[in-house]
């Protein structure tokens, strides 16, 4: 018996089943997906600056919205790359061999230690993979980093949320609450994310705090340490997560290329482990995941000291610049120690950035992280931090 099929449904076409198949029963694409992916609220990047120039009729529009370089690339990694392209036709080294050694080498570990990834993002969906399912759990912090939350119902697993720092906390409004995370913590509970500078805020937690915390946890648990931001931090407790790797086999740190190093585009990080829960985070990586030109760029990156000393001081600066003019503008914001700051703008955070968009500036509203009135902004260079700021007084009436 041949099955009728309805040519207006997308998922029961023709081309899409052989001849004689059965359909068991009419349901939409949706209910044909796994029930985590049934009701997940996918990632949802900024529009391309050209496409926005376009609907709003602007032009030269100032991007303050993804957290990149503002200086651009290393430049020994834009050399590198450049000739890395002559050997396209071929694929990468799958295991990143020049890379996870030159890595090894800096944070003083085996090169068994290291897994790379397409962005440290990658690195976070394999731990999920490797580590989450059904009937387990995941547990974050509110106004943690939105890919948390998404990778682990993807895979069918739970996502707790531990709430934050309420935002009039003398020290750290908003911030990780480790004694909340804690208690979120039960047995069935497989992975805790940890941001440390956290996005969106910006906020941090010191080393002493952060290692009782992780000391604290039970051993089957796996401790993602991201760290995508740890470069741009210059206090003195801020803890580099690398050095307790020995002491915590289930400890696993995350670092990216693209936010100090300006590698965005090519989409490459790392993740840092103990050899077995590197190995196991292993099994999950898809062959060939970093590409040949993102794996000679971010080895010529790490030997690019005058490039990263730089972007340290024009980000500090820059995050000087922002957080004196929002005091002089009477509006509240989150202490940073990242490359952006979030800022209470008193008002709908998603019409202040449609606002701002009109005059050709791009930041990013964070109320899909419950911050309905803050925006997140890029520290830019001192003329595009000065023109955010006459954008932003523009559309405030200030």
């Amino acid at each position: 018996m041949t099955a009728n099929f309805d040519e207006k449904h997308p998922c029961f076409s023709p081309s899409g089943h052989r001849a004689g198949a059965q359909v068991r029963s009419r349901r939409t694409c949706v209910e044909l997906a796994t029930p985590g992916v049934q009701g997940l609220r996918p990632y949802v990047p900024g529009k391309p600056i050209e496409e926005l120039e376009r609907e709003l009729g602007v032009s030269n529009t100032l991007k303050l919205a993804s957290n990149e370089n503002p200086l651009g690339a290393s430049p020994l990694a834009l050399e590198a790359a450049a000739k890395a392209v002559a050997g396209l036709h071929l694929y990468p080294d799958d295991i990143g061999f020049r890379l996870r050694n030159k890595l090894a080498a800096r944070f003083g570990i085996s090169p068994d230690a290291v897994v790379l990834g397409s962005g440290s993002s990658d690195v976070i969906d394999m731990v999920t993979r490797a580590f989450l399912g059904p009937g387990r759990n995941a547990v974050f912090a509110e106004h943690s980093f939105a890919m948390y939350p998404i990778f682990t119902q993807a895979i069918g697993a739970q996502g707790k949320v531990a709430k934050a720092l309420p935002p009039d906390h003398p020290v750290m409004p908003h911030g990780h609450d480790l004694q909340t995370l804690a208690t979120a913590v039960d047995a069935d509970t497989r992975v805790v994310f940890i941001a440390n500078p956290n996005n969106p805020t910006g906020t941090w937690l010191k080393a002493a705090e952060l290692k009782a915390f992780i000391a604290g946890l039970p051993e089957d648990v796996v401790v993602v340490l991201d760290e995508a931001y740890t470069e741009f931090v210059e206090e003195p407790e801020f803890p580099d997560g690398s050095r307790w790797l020995a002491e915590f086999p289930n400890l696993i740190v995350t670092r990216t290329f693209s936010k100090i190093f300006g590698l965005a585009g090519l989409r490459i990080g790392y993740g840092l482990a103990n050899p077995e829960l590197a190995a196991v985070v292993g099994r999950v990586r898809h062959p060939f995941n970093v590409n040949s030109i993102a794996l000679a760029a971010a080895e010529a990156a790490l030997d690019d000291e005058a490039f990263i000393r730089r972007s340290i001081q024009v980000n500090s600066a820059g995050l000087k610049q922002l957080a004196s003019a929002f005091d002089e503008m009477g509006l509240r914001h989150i202490p940073s120690v990242g490359n952006f700051i979030a800022v209470d703008v008193g008002r709908s955070g998603p019409e202040t950035y449609q606002a701002l968009l009109r005059e050709g500036v791009i930041v990013r509203p964070i109320a899909n992280y419950d911050l309905p009135n803050h925006l997140r902004v890029t520290v830019g260079l001192p003329e595009e931090n000065e023109r955010f700021l006459g954008a932003l007084k523009k559309v405030l009436g200030r």
